[in-house]
């Protein structure tokens, strides 16, 4: 691949800063997409708030709300990194975002993102215990081991996050500085390059092909012996009781992985932009809204805790 044209190399001037172009260029839209996605942020945080603040009952103390919880924080922290830069660009005629805040705002992005596939993973194997052992569930899945897989998910997401940055910003931007995205991230800042970037993308491919089908074999393998021990159960009421625990998991999975293989696995593939913007909508700010629905309304105890604490909040 040649590099990108630009300016001659002697008159090339680094950027210091890009400039974010949001979900639409249409002036008329910005406050009618303000409010909207201000009342998704609000969402998102109630929900995920009420996941945390529901799962360290007393009585919900299964791995499975340990890992609930988890999941809850990195949704929280994930909208948190996009969502409140992306409100401030839709009212203000400044969209600018400096290079190291553009670099962080990748780092976080990817770590919370990789962070959160590994632990999709942690709970994949968690159910496959619970259906496939459940006489050593409680012996197998202890308290150190949830643990364990939690510190590895974050272990694994910052290396992921850090050589990804390291690559990224090790590349050279010197015009436009224009980002026709609403967040820092790989595949848009890889097209404002004015180096050969063929490497990289060869690079990047690889690694998502690494971070992406790495969990995704242990979920598949997870399931396929899950669906073995379902389809032994003699009950069909016990099949489907117990294919349900898992079916808000497999909604996540697909969400999840559907949107990243798409973005990271073609960086610069032709995609229409606003196609481009939709999928990181879907891992960004979507999904950290589904999560808490979906969770809650597939799940009995976590209902029925629920109304528990908004009964004893409205004594308050």
């Amino acid at each position: 691949m040649k590099p990108t044209e630009g300016p001659e190399p002697g008159n090339r001037t680094l950027l210091t800063e890009f400039v974010l172009s949001g979900l639409s260029s249409h002036t008329e839209l910005q406050h009618l997409l303000f409010f909207t996605f201000c009342l998704i942020y609000t969402i998102t945080i109630i929900g995920n708030v009420l996941i945390f603040m529901v799962t360290v009952h007393p009585s919900l103390h299964m791995p499975m709300y340990f890992f609930l919880r988890v999941l809850s924080f990195l949704d929280i922290s994930t909208a948190s990194i996009v969502v409140p830069k992306m409100l401030v660009n839709f009212l203000s005629e400044d969209k600018s975002i400096s290079y190291m805040g553009c670099a962080t705002q990748l780092y976080c992005v990817v770590f919370l993102a990789a962070t959160e596939w590994y632990l999709l993973a942690a709970m994949a194997y968690d159910r496959y215990v619970a259906i496939c052992n459940p006489l050593r569930y409680a012996i197998i899945m202890s308290r150190r081991l949830c643990l364990v897989l939690v510190l590895l998910s974050c272990c694994s997401g910052n290396i992921v996050s850090v050589v990804q940055t390291a690559w990224v910003f090790t590349l050279t931007f010197c015009g436009p500085k224009m980002i026709n995205y609403f967040f820092c991230d790989i595949p848009p800042l890889i097209m404002l390059s004015c180096t050969d970037t063929s490497v990289y993308e060869k690079q990047i491919i690889v690694a998502t092909a690494l971070v992406i089908f790495t969990p995704f074999c242990l979920i598949l393998v997870s399931y396929a012996c899950i669906i073995s021990s379902i389809l032994k159960m003699s009950s069909a009421e016990g099949r489907c009781k117990t294919f349900s625990t898992c079916s808000s998991h497999l909604i996540v999975v697909s969400l999840y992985c559907g949107s990243g293989i798409l973005i990271y696995l073609r960086p610069k593939a032709r995609y229409s932009q606003d196609t481009k913007k939709v999928l990181a909508l879907i891992y960004t700010t979507i999904i950290p809204t589904l999560n808490p629905l979906i969770y809650s309304l597939r799940n009995k105890e976590v209902k029925g805790v629920l109304i528990k604490i908004i009964a004893e909040l409205r004594k308050i």
